[in-house]
């Protein structure tokens, strides 16, 4: 028995050492100067299945959402990691990252064309089944993707991480709102407030959204992120990285993806 189970992880330590090998990735270009992305493919899965655009933190198109990105094609998803700024810019300092944020904001058509830009790539990508693709983003990025579903864009499924949750611009509706919903919430994040989160959930509701919305109780902004508590107490804000929550929160994306 003890031999069976011994060939039996090397088996499993050989398909694993396999699927990181066949994973790679492809720095393109947007688009009308949109800017750049990184495409993430695993070249050992070869039917047709669900593909994922990933939205970067305030901070810009720094090592986490790419890490994230290339979590997934780990796993078999082909994704696309977005520099939702354009120009390459990461923040360190969360001053300049709420004016990068902001800045991006006052031109939301180029933040529309740069997601449609994107998705247009991630469908072409070979073995990806155009019916079945995702958004998920972190702070900023969690907003960006909502909005986008709030559009009506033919998404599978959004998923927003400790991310904006209102829109002055758009309202879901149930004649545009195709995908499913996840949000993951920290109840203590500051930046999203209890009245922010319950207007939300509202809304979601009267448009007859398919919504995952998971609330963790103290936990605070960040919660994905392994460097936030460092972060956090380094510029006296409430970043915090919680296990559990990030756990439960990707374990939770993971089976919207397989659904």
């Amino acid at each position: 028995m003890k031999w069976l189970l011994t060939l039996g992880c090397v088996a499993l330590l050989m398909l694993g050492n396999n699927s990181l090998a066949a994973v790679t990735e492809q720095a393109v270009q947007l688009p009308n100067q949109l800017g750049s992305a990184i495409i993430y493919r695993n070249d050992s899965v070869k039917n047709q299945g669900a593909a994922v655009l990933v939205i970067h933190e305030w901070w810009g198109f720094n090592d986490y959402a790419r890490s994230r990105a290339k979590m997934l094609a780990e796993l078999g998803y082909t994704s696309i990691a977005v520099d939702m700024y354009g120009t390459g810019k990461v923040a360190d300092h969360p001053d300049n990252a709420m004016a990068f944020m902001e800045a991006a904001m006052k031109e939301p058509e180029k933040v529309n064309a740069r997601f449609d830009a994107a998705m247009a790539l991630l469908k072409a990508a070979p073995g990806v089944d155009a019916s079945r693709i995702y958004a998920m983003g972190y702070c900023f990025g969690g907003g960006v993707v909502l909005n986008q579903a709030r559009m009506g864009k033919a998404l599978a499924g959004v998923a927003s991480f400790h991310g904006m949750l209102t829109s002055k611009h758009h309202k879901a509706d149930a004649a545009t709102l195709k995908a499913k919903i996840l949000v993951a919430h920290g109840g203590a994040d500051p930046f999203v407030p209890a009245e922010q989160a319950t207007s939300f959930i509202s809304e979601m509701l009267g448009a007859g959204a398919n919504l995952d919305f998971r609330v963790y109780p103290g936990v605070k902004h960040s919660f994905t992120v392994p460097n936030a508590t460092e972060k956090g107490k380094a510029f006296h804000m409430p970043f915090e990285y919680n296990e559990q929550a990030d756990k439960d929160s990707w374990a939770a994306l993971l089976r919207m993806l397989a659904s």
